[in-house]
């Protein structure tokens, strides 16, 4: 180590001891300078040293300092790595700027952060301009919902295909993760199709105009995974749910609570039929509004027969359960219960007058945010 280098580290030990608050800016000041305008290239022993000397002369500054300090070295590829790696571990208010910018930070470096420091950490992660493969996955891996959504929304973070199938199957039961999914430049076609099945009307219709998907192949598809969800009975039991609903509607009429009644006894056949006879729309029409997965059709029915929003709700919360067997309005609820405070009611009527004579399901659900 040259005689100039030992000069500085006494001027650090000299600055380490005034504890005024002009010493301690200075001493920030020094230790940046030495390492980023530093010409000549330390040997091993020497970095450690020196590094070493440095770490403990952080660890007593103040917070303010130390986030001083954290800010100077973010932007610079040449800071030292030790003195990174301990300002990324800091408080997030050090931390931040590093997490964000350093390009010095390894993958092994960001992984043991993301796995032993604060969520603020994890998200600051989350944006960096680099991400890889690995480190997007111990993202994922926290499964927190904030975390794996801003990481979905930074595009330059590369997230392998096992870890995107992955995501994509979660977004079964997380809505958050389903916008920002199909809006990734690398998210497979096939993967996107398979999201179709359980994303909202506006998402299906931003599915079909940016992947190459075929609307009638879908369509058929629906219906059979729609009657694969309400268990499809035979014909003769469907026959027979008919005729029961016929007896019904001209016995006693056909009631909101007695569909619900019939519903909750698990009556899956005989609960289609009577809401086919209440709405007035073909029995196959009736499970798929019923049955789908979004939620939307059944809304617009629901309001369009003149059912209130309590009940509606009731039936909403069944027909999920009788899917998922959870309880509860599921992630999509919120923006059903939305749909059908802000939909007007003769827009509701007229789509429900639609579908008692036009098949075309999923074409219409997707012209309800058109009211």
């Amino acid at each position: 180590m040259s005689t100039s280098d030992y000069g500085d580290l006494e001027n650090l030990v000299r600055l380490a001891r005034d504890k005024t608050v002009s010493g301690r800016q200075t001493l920030v000041a020094t230790i940046g300078d030495l390492f980023l305008s530093m010409d000549t290239v330390l040997s091993e022993r020497e970095r450690v040293l020196m590094s070493e000397i440095l770490h403990r002369l952080v660890l007593d500054m103040e917070l303010s300092l130390r986030k001083a300090l954290a800010e100077r070295l973010a932007g610079h590829p040449k800071a030292p790595r030790e003195l990174v790696v301990a300002l990324a571990n800091d408080t997030i208010e050090v931390a931040h700027p590093l997490l964000v910018e350093s390009e010095v930070l390894q993958d092994i470096e960001l992984i043991e952060i993301i796995r032993n420091r604060t969520l603020e950490h994890q998200l600051a992660i989350t944006i960096r301009n680099h991400l890889s493969e690995p480190v997007a996955e111990a993202l994922v891996e926290t499964d927190n919902v904030d975390v794996i959504t801003r990481l979905l929304e930074n595009e330059n973070a590369k997230i392998s295909q096992k870890t995107m199938e992955y995501l994509v199957e979660q977004s079964q039961r997380v809505d958050a993760y389903q916008n920002p999914l199909l809006r990734r430049p690398d998210l497979e076609p096939a993967l996107a199709r398979r999201m179709y099945w359980w994303v909202s009307a506006a998402l299906r219709s931003f599915i079909l105009d940016h992947f190459e998907v075929d609307p009638e192949m879908l369509d058929s598809t629906m219906e059979a995974t729609v009657k694969a969800l309400a268990r499809a009975p035979s014909e003769d039991a469907v026959s027979r749910a008919m005729e029961l609903a016929e007896r019904l509607a001209e016995s006693e009429g056909i009631s909101f609570e007695l569909m619900l009644r019939t519903l909750r006894r698990g009556e899956v056949s005989l609960f289609i039929a009577l809401f086919s006879k209440f709405t007035g729309v073909r029995l196959a029409l009736a499970r798929r509004i019923l049955f789908e997965p979004g939620g939307e059709g059944l809304c617009i029915a629901c309001k369009g027969a003149g059912i209130d929003k309590q009940s509606f709700t009731a039936l909403y919360r069944l027909t999920r359960k009788s899917q998922s067997g959870v309880e509860g309005m599921g992630e999509n609820g919120a923006a059903v219960l939305h749909l059908y405070d802000t939909i007007a009611q003769d827009a509701a009527v007229a789509m429900l007058h639609r579908w008692q004579r036009d098949p075309e399901f999923l074409k219409a659900v997707w012209q309800v945010e058109q009211f």
